[in-house]
């Protein structure tokens, strides 16, 4: 048979794309916790994850206290409204109280200890201050207390010997309140990942560089690399910016070599594609290895993993890139990327939280990819839709307070149930 007449070879399949939970497995297999710790001003600690539990040395409150403005008595002095009692002693917070003796009251303020012998708290309202013989005080107790009324007692919040806080917890504000409140001004904490960020892309200017009436054509300004540096800043990195690199080879392996020396991370916005001017992937394949590339998610298909090894220091930086459309970037850093530095301060939450919501829109087209859907919770307790879901389209993330995970192959309609994630959760 001439080899003109020869049967085409046939095509090579294609494999298919990772999915997102494979990549995100593969991803924190390789985030082995930073050993580094560092001692912090419990005032600065917020946002930062503990490296030790906290055990508490002493009960909250230390004693019984009233949690009104009021009048404490024995509720067995008053069996009725209307009694009167004398006023005996006046208990400011911070004071010392003398014992309660029967058949009498003392004025009492918010957080004041309570006297001995006192088992209940009468407010304020309920009562009348009397002037007795001799201008001794009296109060009339309109109200009939029970005993424990408007008390709080001891080690009611915190007893003593209680783990309030453990190793791994990501410091919120309330969580520096109740450490402050065990007698902590400073707190062991998991010591800040080392971050390069860098982007790639001769069309990128930096705004106030070019007035926008001078832009060339094709150039845009960098908006990945504010809300990246933002979004590591907001997860307690030290971030070294290493501003722009130009789409060329020799460029792209200067700055990841550079960028392998001193850093945990080294975290790209661009170049990931399979392009002629992408020299991301090559790159690090030729510095180090390239573990994951492209996943089946939408946006946010051209994702990478992998290392970059250094050469004056033993070992490898991470490395991750990013897609260069926006929208792709902010949704994979979220869903990659947060979760990956989290693990790497030893935090044991890093998994995203998503709530049952009902659609108040239509997908009637499926995609073959998992989305992320930018949406926005309306007044009647659905969720609305942004009518341009391209991942160039950053004004969804702004409007949008969070993302419909929608399975790869599904369509919705008005009333169906989805899954949606709420931007509050990734972004604190």
């Amino acid at each position: 048979m001439p080899d003109s007449a020869k049967p085409a070879a046939p095509a090579r399949a294609r494999a298919p794309l990772m999915s997102l939970d494979e990549a995100l497995r593969r991803v924190l297999g390789h985030a082995a916790p930073l050993t580094e710790v560092e001692s912090l001003s419990t005032f600065d600690a917020d946002g930062r994850v503990l490296a030790q539990d906290l055990v508490s040395e002493l009960q909250v409150p230390p004693q019984d206290n009233s949690s009104m403005d009021g009048y404490a008595v024995r509720a067995a002095d008053v069996a009725r409204p209307g009694a009167e009692l004398p006023v005996t002693q006046r208990i400011p917070a911070g004071h010392a109280a003398e014992p309660l003796a029967a058949g009498s009251a003392a004025r009492i303020f918010t957080g004041a200890p309570m006297p001995a012998g006192a088992d209940a708290v009468v407010m304020q309202e309920d009562t009348e201050a009397l002037e007795g013989e001799g201008g001794a005080a009296r109060v009339r107790i309109n109200a009939v207390p029970r005993r424990g009324d408007w008390v709080r007692e001891a080690g009611e919040d915190v007893t003593r010997g209680a783990t309030i806080l453990r190793k791994g917890e990501r410091l919120a504000p309330a969580s520096l309140g109740l450490a402050a409140g065990i007698g902590m001004n400073r707190l062991l904490v998991a010591a800040r990942p080392r971050v390069a960020l860098f982007s790639t892309g001769d069309e990128l200017v930096m705004p106030g560089e070019v007035p926008p009436a001078q832009m060339k054509p094709g150039a845009i300004y960098n908006s990945n690399r504010f809300f990246l540096r933002a979004l590591l800043l907001r997860l307690g990195c030290a971030v070294s910016d290493l501003g722009i690199v130009p789409d060329n080879r020799a460029a792209t392996l200067a700055a990841l070599q550079s960028a392998a020396e001193g850093h945990d991370l080294i975290l790209t916005s661009g170049g990931v594609s399979v392009g002629e001017e992408d020299h991301i992937k090559p790159a690090v394949e030729q510095l180090g290895q390239l573990d994951l590339w492209q996943i089946a998610m939408k946006p946010g298909k051209p994702f990478a993993y992998g290392q970059v090894r250094r050469g004056a220091a033993s070992g490898a930086a991470h490395f991750m890139g990013l897609p260069g459309n926006p929208v792709s970037s902010f949704v994979t850093f979220l869903l990659l990327v947060r979760p990956f530095l989290l693990q790497l301060q030893g935090a044991t939450e890093t998994a995203m939280v998503a709530v049952a919501a009902r659609a108040d829109f239509t997908v009637a087209r499926a995609d073959k990819r998992r989305e992320f859907l930018r949406a926005r919770r309306n007044a009647a307790g659905g969720l609305d839709l942004f009518p341009n879901q391209s991942s160039g389209v950053l004004t969804s993330a702004h409007w949008a307070d969070g993302f419909v995970d929608n399975p790869a192959g599904t369509t919705i309609a008005p009333g169906d149930t989805v899954r949606f994630i709420p931007l509050a959760e990734l972004l604190a």
